[in-house]
């Protein structure tokens, strides 16, 4: 029988197997290798792209709040021009009210008495004068107190006053203003008179 040996034929294949794993292996890593690169191209394009818009996004957000900024300064403007117009129509609707206060004072004050110092403090007035006699000074406060724009007169105080006459006094006295006790229909109110101020 003739002798055979296989061995050099196995050691030829195992050397063709092993070079084929070699290069499966390294076609294996090349491709890993380049999936790898192309994965981080890919992440960092997006993380490149995602910060282009948060800077698109940010500078958004700043010309908002400057916009949002204006428009609470604006509101705030507004507001202080409008507490102004208030203001001004408040005026303008108490002035007939003020020349009406002291006409209606003048009208209360009777003959013999005269007025040296009058000063208003919120509601109340505070009245000094002199007058020949206390009867006048009573006739003054009965005045007040029936007028339509004055009520609750209080004396705080008299002083003999010798040198205006024997029977002379200076007076003190507080009184609060009022609006019109008794509206008439043909005087026209505070308010139309400051529309036709205007």
């Amino acid at each position: 029988m003739a002798n055979i040996n296989l061995l050099p034929w196995r050691q030829e294949y195992r050397e063709q197997k092993q070079n084929e794993f070699n290069q499966v292996l390294v076609v294996v890593v090349l491709a890993a290798c380049v999936a790898s690169f192309l994965w981080m191209k890919t992440v960092d394009g997006q993380i490149s792209n995602q910060n282009e818009r948060n800077q698109i996004l940010q500078s958004e957000i700043n010309v908002l709040n400057q916009q949002v900024a204006e428009i609470k300064e604006l509101k705030k403007r507004r507001q202080q021009l409008e507490d102004r117009m208030r203001v001004i129509q408040e005026l303008q609707g108490n002035r007939p009210l003020s020349v009406r206060y002291f006409d209606e004072m003048v009208r209360a004050t009777p003959e013999g008495l005269w007025l040296t110092s009058l000063k208003r403090s919120g509601k109340t007035v505070q009245v000094s004068g002199v007058a020949e006699s206390n009867h006048r000074v009573s006739s003054f406060m009965r005045n007040l107190d029936g007028s339509d724009w004055y009520e609750s007169p209080n004396l705080t105080g008299v002083t003999a006053k010798p040198e205006f006459g024997e029977q002379a006094s200076a007076f003190q006295m507080t009184v609060d203003v009022t609006g019109r006790k008794n509206n008439d229909e043909d005087e026209p109110s505070a308010g139309q008179n400051a529309q036709a101020s205007r």
